[in-house]
């Protein structure tokens, strides 16, 4: 590894800033996908959801709906045929983030995958009894049919409870996507239908070899440096990745590392972003998803409270972080009221001398309301 490179925190600021795309937007979403390994997807819907917020700021003239649209051909129509496809959902390897990914991720998540099917979780590992029956009925519906969501089985039979209560065929099928013999065919208002991998991915993708763990492993690392761009490495991710990525120490910061093709941030000459170019980030931006870094970077400590208790929520349900330049200056909660066609500003707390109705009135423009 090339010796550690020694910057301030504002460049590290401005790099993360240029790195990530907010000062020169990709052409398309499959630009963006390449570039950041995978894009994280959650389906709340508060003002938007998490994966629109992420690719709005990164892909020029990008319309609500448009990864489900890369992905799946067009939300509501018909699934897009296998050869057509680009990217596919699926989740993390050991974990349970859900994302869109490039088809060349396929041959990496076998494993976790297969893992899956030995785990007792009740969410995504192995089935019961009860699902290993009821699994034999969705395959063979998917044998003589198209794509298939729950509501297609007439079963009233709950699954095992998991965040609530869901019918034993939402169960089934969940886990027979997490194990990889069935994947996401298309979505009707977020809604997911399945159908078999062979009518979802090319067929020389699902013909290809599997990586083995190690190609996995460094496969891994490299995604974590594409998806935050400047990230904190373990000393085993280190030695994967020596031949492709540059130590960066920032002000006497423990040590954080990029990639050598990311350097050229560092160097590009350019117009420093003011204060009035004001974005508003989704809460889980890859930028600032690793808090020990955006704290460290910025002095920033923020926390997606959606899925926490509203009594210990200090932010709001779903407060976007506001990035002023390069400083993050504060959150803006945000509430759209779909039936009235207005993008609410339930609460804000922003530094003195910044504005964020200009980013408001954008985001409501994106979501096709008027700001109130």
């Amino acid at each position: 590894m090339t010796p550690t490179r020694r910057v301030s925190a504002g460049q590290a600021r401005q790099f993360l800033r240029r790195a990530h795309l907010f000062d020169s937007r990709a052409p398309d979403v499959g630009t963006v996908l390449s570039h950041h390994g995978y894009i994280q997807i959650d389906p709340v819907n508060v003002c938007g959801r998490m994966h629109d917020h992420i690719l709005r700021n990164r892909v020029a003239g990008y319309q609500e709906g448009g990864l489900m649209r890369h992905l799946h051909g067009g939300e509501g129509g018909r699934a897009a045929a296998a050869e057509e496809r680009a990217a596919f959902e699926h989740h993390l390897p050991s974990s349970d983030v859900l994302a869109a990914f490039p088809l060349e991720a396929w041959p990496h998540l076998g494993a976790s995958m297969r893992d899956r099917t030995r785990r007792s979780s009740a969410w995504l590992g192995r089935l019961t009894p009860r699902e290993k029956d009821f699994a034999k009925r969705i395959l063979d519906r998917l044998e003589g049919g198209g794509p298939v969501g729950p509501e297609a089985f007439a079963d009233d039979r709950k699954g095992r409870q998991v965040w609530g209560s869901a019918s034993l065929a939402k169960s089934t099928l969940q886990k027979l996507f997490f194990h990889g013999r069935l994947l996401i065919a298309r979505r009707q208002a977020n809604r997911r239908l399945y159908d078999l991998p062979e009518r979802v991915l090319p067929a020389a993708v699902l013909a290809g070899r599997e990586r083995s763990p190690e190609e996995t492993a460094r496969w891994l690392a490299v995604a974590k440096l594409r998806q935050h761009r400047l990230a904190a490495l373990t000393r085993a991710e280190r030695e994967l990745v020596e031949d492709i990525a540059q130590a960066v120490a920032v002000d006497g910061s423990p040590e954080l590392h990029c990639l050598r093709e990311d350097l050229r941030w560092f160097e590009e000459a350019g117009v420093a972003p003011s204060i009035d170019d004001t974005l508003l980030l989704a809460p889980l931006d890859p930028m600032i998803y690793d808090r020990r870094v955006t704290r460290r970077l910025w002095g920033f400590d923020y926390v997606w409270e959606a899925y926490m208790p509203a009594p210990r929520r200090k932010r709001g349900h779903y407060a976007l972080p506001v990035l002023a330049g390069t400083e993050f200056v504060g959150h803006v909660d945000l509430k759209a009221d779909r039936e009235t066609g207005r993008l609410a500003v339930v609460s804000r707390s922003v530094r003195r001398g910044h504005r964020t109705a200009p980013a408001v009135s954008s985001l409501a423009r994106f979501l096709r309301l008027e700001s109130a």
